[in-house]
C-alpha cells in the first residue's frame, strides 16, 4: 500500500485528502492547523475529516523541528504531500519520502507563486487562474510541474467563488495524477520562473480603497477581499464604510473628474469615481451595520458623501 505523510488545510486540503483516501493511500500522519473559532471559516475542516477517518492528526506551531521530521521519517512514507498548509516546509522534509514531495498550489504556475494567489489574480483583473501540482524545492512554488487545470474568473466573481472553483480543480488534478505518481510514470516539467510572478501575503489593512485608482480597480479590490475575507473599506466623515459587493455601472459618473462621492439614486447606492466611471454598490456596511438607501443610517443623512477624507487617510497612515 502507498503511504503518504500529509500537510493540509482549508478547502483544497480537505478535498485533496479525500482524494488520497478514496484512492487507497494510507496516511499515517497528518499535519494541519487548529481551527480558529474566531475565524470566519468558509472551508471544510481538515482536522474533522481526518479524525473521522481515524487518522493521527497533529497541529504543531512549528512542524520543522528535527523531532517532527524524524517522527515522519520513521513511518517510511512513499510520498509527502502539502495541500494549502500555511507553513513553508524546511529542506529536511523535501528528501524524506523516496517517491517525492509534492505541493498543490492555487494558481497556474509559474504565475502567482507565493501567498494569496486567488486574491492577487482577482486584484490584477485576471480572467482565469487554476490549480497546479508540482514538486517541492526550497524555493516556494518553484518545483517542476506535474499537472495543472484552469478555472475561469468572471467579471463579478469574488474570491470565495473562485476559491471554491480552484479547490474543485485541485481535486481533479490530484485524482488524475495520483495513479501515474504511484506507478512511477508521472513526468514533471521544470517551471520557467521568468515567465511568472511572486506575491506576498495580504493583511486586512490592504483592503483600504484608493479611489484614485478608478472604478475598475476598486471593483476588483472589492471582489478580491469580499466576505468571508476582511473586506474593502474606506473612512469618510469619521465613519467606516465597507463595500462588500459592487458592479461597474454602464452610466458615467454624474460629475466626471471630481472627487469620489457616495449617493443614492432610484433605490440604489452609487459611487462616482474620479476616472469618470461609477460603481453600483450592492452591499454597503456603515460602522458595522448594513446600510440600505431606503433606510440610510444617520451617518449617511447628508448625501452625497465625499469619500476622499484626507484627514482620515492621513491618520490611518500614521
Amino acid at each position: 500500500m502507498t503511504r503518504a505523510v500529509v500537510f493540509a488545510y482549508s478547502e483544497v486540503g480537505a478535498r485533496c485528502l479525500a482524494v488520497l483516501l478514496a484512492q487507497g493511500v494510507e496516511v499515517p500522519l497528518l499535519f494541519t492547523h487548529a481551527d480558529d473559532p474566531h475565524e470566519r471559516r468558509w472551508f471544510a475542516s481538515v482536522a474533522e475529516l481526518a479524525r473521522a477517518q481515524g487518522l493521527r492528526v497533529v497541529t504543531p506551531e512549528d512542524p520543522n523541528t528535527p523531532e517532527w521530521i524524524e517522527t515522519a521519517r520513521a513511518l517510511h512514507p512513499d510520498f509527502l504531500f502539502s495541500f494549502y498548509y500555511r507553513h513553508l516546509l524546511a529542506p529536511g522534509w523535501l528528501d524524506l519520502a523516496p517517491r517525492g514531495a509534492l505541493n498543490l498550489h492555487g494558481s497556474l504556475l509559474p504565475k502567482y507563486r507565493g501567498r494569496a494567489p486567488v486574491h492577487w489574480a482577482i486584484l490584477n483583473g485576471e480572467t482565469e487562474t487554476g490549480a497546479s501540482l508540482h514538486t517541492m524545492v526550497e524555493k516556494p512554488d518553484a518545483g517542476a510541474l506535474v499537472d495543472q487545470a484552469s478555472v475561469p474568473i468572471g467579471a463579478n466573481d469574488d474570491a470565495l467563488a473562485v476559491s471554491l472553483r480552484v479547490a474543485e480543480a485541485a481535486a481533479v488534478v490530484l485524482a488524475r495524477s495520483l495513479p501515474r505518481l504511484i506507478a512511477g510514470t508521472a513526468t514533471a516539467v521544470p517551471l520557467d520562473l521568468a515567465r511568472g510572478s511572486y506575491f506576498g501575503r495580504r493583511r486586512p489593512e490592504d483592503g483600504r480603497i484608493d479611489w484614485r485608482r478608478g472604478a475598475q480597480a476598486v471593483h476588483d479590490l472589492v471582489r478580491a477581499v469580499a466576505p468571508p475575507f476582511p473586506g474593502a473599506f474606506c473612512e469618510a466623515a469619521g465613519h467606516r464604510l465597507e463595500f462588500h459587493e459592487t458592479r461597474l455601472d454602464p452610466a458615467p459618473a454624474r460629475d466626471a473628474g471630481r472627487a469620489p462621492c457616495l449617493y443614492a439614486s432610484e433605490g440604489a447606492w452609487f459611487v462616482d469615481c474620479p476616472d469618470g466611471r461609477r460603481l453600483r454598490v450592492l452591499k454597503l456596511v456603515v460602522d458595522g451595520r448594513p446600510a440600505t438607501p431606503e433606510a440610510p443610517p444617520t451617518a449617511l443623512a447628508r448625501l452625497p458623501l465625499a469619500l476622499d477624507d484626507r484627514e482620515d487617510l492621513a491618520r490611518s497612515r500614521n
